[in-house]
């Protein structure tokens, strides 16, 4: 008999001051890292992802703890070492409609942050792609199309994609992945011209 997996929590952060805080990259990418992770990571972990020293590592982790983002996870046995978890694995930035200068600042700088990482991971593979396998080189996709679709086809739309990307999702694949897989990093977005 299988234990049922507990509801994974979501996050909407619409907080001008939550927004700042993930603004930045080695945060973003301390997000990322544990949001697809079961057993979290510590700061000298996270450290080589984020790109900085540990006890610099240490300081984003407070940070993102302060606002909600981490909490402390439990420990590995070791009880001198300290384990950080995402507290959701999934989370939307949204400011609302009716946001203020302040929150649609925060949200504005959030979004621009993520788009530079996913920006700099396109460039990444362009100047690696020759190099890469065959079957690699051929799956990878850059598409821009445009849609002539009403707001509830668009709903839809966005639905249909999020449901497809569900399974492949790194956080679902963690015990006993193909052997063949690698992370692949997928941008959509919709945004009506």
């Amino acid at each position: 008999m299988t234990e049922p997996h507990p509801e994974p929590r979501r996050m909407t952060i619409s907080d001008p001051q939550v927004m700042r805080a993930l603004a930045h990259p080695a945060r973003i990418a301390i997000m990322e890292h544990l949001s697809t992770r079961a057993g979290g990571g510590t700061a000298t972990e996270l450290a080589e992802i984020a790109g900085l020293s540990p006890s610099a590592t240490s300081y984003h982790l407070r940070a993102l703890a302060k606002f909600g983002l981490v909490e402390q996870a439990p420990s590995r046995g070791d009880a001198r070492e300290r384990v950080w978890r995402a507290f959701s694995q999934s989370w939307l930035v949204e400011a609302g409609q009716g946001a203020g200068p302040e929150a649609r600042a925060a949200e504005q700088a959030l979004v621009e942050a993520h788009s530079a990482r996913d920006a700099e991971r396109m460039r990444t593979w362009l100047r690696h792609a020759a190099d890469e396998p065959p079957e690699w080189y051929r799956g990878a996709l850059f598409s821009d199309s445009l849609l002539l679709l009403t707001a509830e086809e668009l709903a839809g739309l966005n639905d249909a994609v999020m449901a497809l990307f569900e399974p492949y999702r790194q956080r679902n694949r963690l015990v006993d992945p193909p052997a063949d897989a690698r992370v692949v990093a997928a941008q959509y977005r919709t945004i009506p011209l």
